[in-house]
């Protein structure tokens, strides 16, 4: 029960305690505010930088050009085939006969519609294709040549050259977009426990005082570091409207994409509440952590 009751009182003391050392406690809460919003505009930006790089390699398809001598018996074996190697996503594997190609060619153009509209089925030259999905595009080369190998099958295109060279690149852009990010937290939960422990610095009268007339180690600490998280909390709000209300009009303004349709945005609800946790948990640790490494300096005998 004392445990209980002094975790109540250093509740309430820290509440008190922020309001008594107003002016300090504002220069920390400005601190982790600034610091925060900083963070959560960096993790958004991370976010959608991943969001696209994902979604770019998740959509590489490779299309798998079949021998027009093959039959139908030949087209579903090759299916088989091809569903059975071990980096092709089998619920993406969709045959689509040269009939329908043409269509699409000579839908979408008045040029192919002249020329292809006075063939028939025999004088089609099209060839009949696979569009194959890779569970890693990473592995793109690889699994094309193992295709390649297969019977009736006469080429396999995905865009080579230009899709490694894509794939680089966002390779290098998500490292890059984490480490920053990485670095912003390191530096923001730097400046957070120093500005703290400068507000904890100036009272150590205080804690001196509490000291001399027995006040335990324990009922000593427990303000201040419920102080800590409370300065934390305080300043993460501001940060957390600001990533909501900000992405949200965002997103509606661009219409969830930035530039062309290939890069889209995240969708708000998918990310805002993990970022605003994100915030809210790092203010208020944080907070905790750099008030408690405070005032242990002064708990030493």
């Amino acid at each position: 029960m004392k445990f209980f009751r002094v975790i109540g009182r250093s509740i309430r003391d820290a509440f008190k305690s922020v309001g008594r050392n107003f002016s300090l406690s504002i220069a920390s809460i400005t601190c982790v505010l600034i610091t925060l919003l900083i963070v959560g505009v960096s993790l958004i930006i991370f976010y959608n930088v991943n969001e696209t790089t994902d979604k770019i390699e998740s959509d590489l398809s490779m299309y798998i050009f079949i021998s027009n001598d093959a039959d139908n018996f030949d087209i579903t074996s090759l299916e088989t085939q091809i569903k059975g190697i071990d980096n092709v996503d089998p619920d993406y594997v969709t045959f689509k006969s040269k009939a329908e190609i043409k269509k699409e060619m000579m839908d979408g153009s008045e040029t192919f519609n002249n020329i292809m509209s006075e063939w028939d089925e025999e004088e089609n030259p099209l060839q009949n294709i696979y569009i194959v999905k890779v569970k890693d595009s990473h592995k793109l080369k690889e699994t094309a040549k193992s295709i390649q190998n297969l019977s009736k099958v006469t080429l396999v295109k995905y865009g080579e050259g230009v899709i490694e060279q894509l794939l680089a690149a966002g390779d290098g852009i998500q490292r890059f977009s984490f480490i920053v990010a990485v670095l912003l937290i390191i530096v923001t939960v730097f400046l957070i426990i120093n500005t703290i422990k400068l507000t904890i610095f100036s009272r150590k009268r205080e804690i001196s005082i509490m000291r001399l007339v027995g006040a335990s180690n324990f009922s000593i600490k427990m303000p201040f570091v419920f102080e800590g998280m409370l300065i934390g909390i305080i300043g993460s709000i501001i940060p957390i409207a600001s990533v909501v209300y900000g992405y949200y009009y965002i997103y509606d303004v661009l219409g969830g994409k930035l530039l062309t349709e290939i890069v889209t945005l995240v969708p708000p609800r998918e990310i805002v509440f993990k970022i605003s946790l994100f915030i809210l948990l790092i203010g208020a640790v944080v907070g905790m952590i750099g008030s408690s490494s405070a005032v242990k300096k002064y708990l030493k005998v």
